[in-house]
């Protein structure tokens, strides 16, 4: 049987995330002998403002279909509604120095997670190196190593994002969703940080559509992989590391048996280093995900 190596990402958005949700995966991925990336937000968590989305319907449907509150948890979905949100990273600086002892690649998801996913369309290029600066600067206080890789919430980037992050030195970045690695394009001009796209759905895009259940989901997920060609799967520490933790681990013990084997994004751009075309990021629409993501337009330069 031929081996695949995958890329596993870790997406941390919120103060839940990070103080249950990391510490049970840290545990699971020693046992399986796996690190990964760790995206981390580390400004306020103020995720439970996405409740006014619930007037879309689009997005009601997918709280219902993925049965939100228990897998999120209420403290999530309600996290700065009432008064501002608290600092991730100043109350979870402990989970996130761990994880990085661990021998994980830690990466920058976001400032404000909320924020970011709401507004960023029409951000200005000064709010967004804001946005990423802040970021990169407290988790490199909190690391104390220097942070070279990021990944915008939600798959949402705009070329001002991409031009923004150049100032900002790192090696790649995670932004959009696509087939294989390459260097993105803005206004004809090659940018020179790569992008790894995720190229596997995740598991609230999955659930309750198209007869997948808890039941059948470990195996779904397993028979997209393709050998010889990049795998990036994304998972995230408020689902797979608390209320699918179990399901997560099956999911491992599944993969090895199917020769499956996860390393940090980085190594992955190593074994599927970009093509020689540039390509310019879009915005699309991915089926189970409400909203636009960014993604590899399918024709290149």
């Amino acid at each position: 049987m031929c081996s695949v190596e995958a890329g596993l990402r870790i997406d941390v958005d919120t103060l839940r995330g990070t103080r249950l949700g990391v510490p049970a995966l840290l545990d699971v991925l020693e046992r399986h002998g796996i690190t990964a990336t760790f995206f981390f937000s580390v400004g306020p968590d103020n995720m439970g403002r996405h409740l006014w989305r619930l007037l879309r319907p689009a997005f009601f449907i997918k709280m219902m279909r993925s049965k939100a509150a228990s897998l999120y948890g209420w403290d999530i979905i309600l996290r700065g509604t009432l008064r501002p949100g608290p600092n991730i990273g100043r109350s979870c600086d402990y989970v996130i120095k761990n994880t990085a002892k661990a021998g994980h690649e830690i990466g920058l998801h976001a400032w404000d997670h909320h924020r970011w996913q709401m507004h960023v369309g029409t951000m200005s290029n000064e709010a967004i190196y804001s946005e990423l600066k802040n970021g990169k600067e407290a988790l490199e206080t909190i690391t104390g190593r220097k942070v070279t890789c990021s990944a915008v919430p939600g798959w949402r980037c705009t070329d001002k994002v991409l031009v923004e992050k150049e100032r900002l030195g790192f090696a790649y970045n995670s932004d959009c969703r696509g087939s294989f690695s390459f260097y993105p394009m803005v206004e004809g001009v090659c940018l020179s940080q790569p992008q790894v796209p995720v190229t596997l759905p995740t598991y609230d895009e999955l659930i309750g559509r198209n007869g997948v259940n808890k039941n059948t989901y470990n195996n779904h997920l397993l028979s997209l992989f393709r050998p010889n060609q990049l795998n990036v799967l994304t998972i995230h520490a408020e689902a797979e590391g608390i209320s699918c933790l179990a399901l997560f681990e099956d999911f491992l013990q599944k993969a090895q048996a199917d020769n499956i084997f996860f390393t940090p994004l980085k190594d992955i751009l190593n074994a599927f280093p970009p093509l020689g075309k540039n390509y310019p990021i879009v915005s699309s629409e991915i089926p189970g995900r409400e909203g636009w993501v960014s993604c590899r337009e399918s024709s290149g330069a």
